[in-house]
């Protein structure tokens, strides 16, 4: 016998799980729907111990204790939606002997040190919180407001009103404070429960583990299981008899389980090109990697000594702030750089802040800086600067593509998301190059060259399709390399002639704008 305790998001209490309880009881499990504190004072801690004190009251076996009469068959499934996903594992690393398996339904994975505020995608709520210093509640949300927290696809009106009658406002500690875990918890096997209306599909999950940073190969763990919802965020009152069902198989242990490579990461292998080591100077956070003197610079333009012509190479996103190793000195980036370098123009890259989908505005401001040293740099052509984008950070393009500063050359963007994805509110249309091209329409624009991956994912494919539409319509003067049979990351997803090629090609592109009079 199943036995599910279930923690809501932020603002809801656990009455949203009615249905889902009565359908799970149904099936002869029992579920405990938890109510968390909601005293102005409360904070993360508070929470977790809410959970705890849940997980204590369960009349389960010790099982440290052999001769505990009680039947041993029950398994606590613990399930934590959306914010609650913080106080979940928290209550599992102290708890860890009494929980069988953690479902993160539509929710993030934070780790040791992480505050639930990072994965808030209202933007009010961290300009409230950053105004009032983090003191005061936030308001629950009025019927209107819920799409800001993620997507209300499949909820009525009336779901919606009942959200808001059975709102409170969120303590504001339980977004700030940051998370605590032990690892004791580590190796409880858990499942993911993605509501794809918001954008996150088992696809998608594949691919960032398939090239992402090391840290996300946790996720292709036998012992971790994944479920689709089509729904959007709050499936207890959209879908509840599919998610009670969900449920039931995930605690027997179903789900699908990501199927990637064994070997080491793709983001930790050698790059797919012949890049020779080169003169490296590192200045805050960026990186430049130089030509060297004397040898043939044809292809860039630039004179034997400087001053060269520059690529700045703007790594994907979010990554977390403590990566090891940091994108600018893994092996793709290094890569990309060096290449660049034994070309005849500076490759340079920058370290910038975009930890999530909030941070795109201190990223921006991050790469302008970047910008600003490269071109102050004496070995550097200032007139000739080329932007180079990867992946996430390709919403960053927006404002080189809103108002083209003169020395930009050429802007090169590489499977990249060129407007915001489902459920990325967070992100404001600041950060939207299909919406920045449009409301650019008949000012100049700057030359583009775009890489796209044949195989990319569905929701990332369709942001380029937007943006090559919008491209045609305002007659932007966009060149486009395809690599039919790429994925995501495809330079370091089992490379090929074709992804050679296409690397070499874009490279080849970029020094010839950077090669023309400024």
């Amino acid at each position: 016998m199943s036995v599910f305790v279930l923690v809501s998001g932020p603002f809801t209490d656990g009455r949203i799980w009615s249905e889902v309880v009565g359908r799970l009881r149904e099936s002869g499990a029992q579920a405990h729907p938890v109510s968390l504190s909601r005293r102005p004072g409360a904070d993360l801690e508070t929470h977790v111990e809410d959970v705890v004190r849940s997980l204590d009251s369960l009349d389960l076996p010790d099982p440290l204790d052999p001769l505990d009469p009680r039947d041993p068959a029950g398994e606590v499934v613990l399930v934590g939606h959306d914010y609650a996903i913080h106080p979940v594992l928290g209550a599992a690393d102290r708890r860890p002997e009494r929980v069988a398996r953690v479902v993160h339904l539509d929710a993030g994975m934070p780790q040791d040190g992480d505050a639930a505020l990072a994965l808030v995608p209202d933007p009010s709520v961290h300009e409230l919180l950053g105004a009032n210093g983090g003191s005061g509640p936030v308001p629950s949300p009025e019927p209107a407001q819920w799409q800001r927290w993620g997507s209300t696809e499949g909820l009525s009106a009336g779901h919606l009103e009942l959200l808001s009658g059975l709102a409170a406002p969120q303590p504001s500690r339980t977004l700030t404070q940051p998370l605590r875990l032990t690892g004791a918890a580590a190796d409880i096997p858990t499942t993911g429960v993605l509501c794809t209306a918001g954008g996150t599909t088992v696809e998608l999950v594949e691919a960032l583990v398939r090239t992402g940073p090391p840290y996300l190969r946790k996720l292709a763990d036998p012992r971790v299981g994944f479920f689709e919802l089509a729904t959007g965020h709050w499936p207890m009152l959209s879908r509840p008899d599919e998610l009670a069902g969900v449920l039931l198989r995930a605690a027997a242990g179903e789900g699908r389980r990501l199927t990637v490579p064994e070997e080491e990461s793709s983001y930790a292998r050698p790059f797919l090109l012949d890049a020779p080591e080169c003169p490296r100077v590192r200045s805050g956070r960026v990186d430049l990697h130089l030509p060297e003197t004397g040898a043939g610079r044809a292809g860039a333009g630039g004179g034997a000594r400087g001053p060269w012509p520059a690529v700045l190479f703007v790594h994907g996103g979010p990554v977390p702030a403590d990566l090891v190793p940091a994108p600018r000195d893994s092996p793709f980036y290094l890569g990309y750089a060096r290449y660049t370098a034994s070309l005849g123009a500076v490759g340079a890259v920058v370290e910038h802040r975009l930890h999530g989908i909030t941070d795109y505005a201190r990223a921006a401001d991050d790469v302008a800086e970047a910008v600003d040293l490269l071109r102050a740099d004496p070995r550097v052509d200032e007139r000739r600067i080329a932007l180079w984008i990867f992946s996430g950070a390709g919403l960053l393009a927006a404002d080189f593509i809103a108002a083209p500063p003169p020395w930009l050359s050429c802007l090169a963007l590489t499977y990249p998301i060129l407007a915001p994805l489902p459920g990325w509110g967070a992100v404001g249309p600041r950060f939207d190059p299909v919406g920045a091209l449009r409301t650019a329409a008949g000012r100049p624009a700057p030359p583009v060259v775009l890489t796209r991956a044949g195989l990319e994912t569905p929701q990332i494919a369709a942001t380029v399709r937007e943006f090559v539409t919008a491209a045609k319509e305002t007659k932007a003067p966009v060149e486009i390399i395809d690599v039919p049979d790429g994925r995501h990351g495809f330079e370091t997803d089992g490379p090929t002639d074709a992804s050679r090629e296409a690397v070499a090609g874009a490279v080849r592109t970029v020094l010839e704008h950077l090669a023309r009079p400024s």
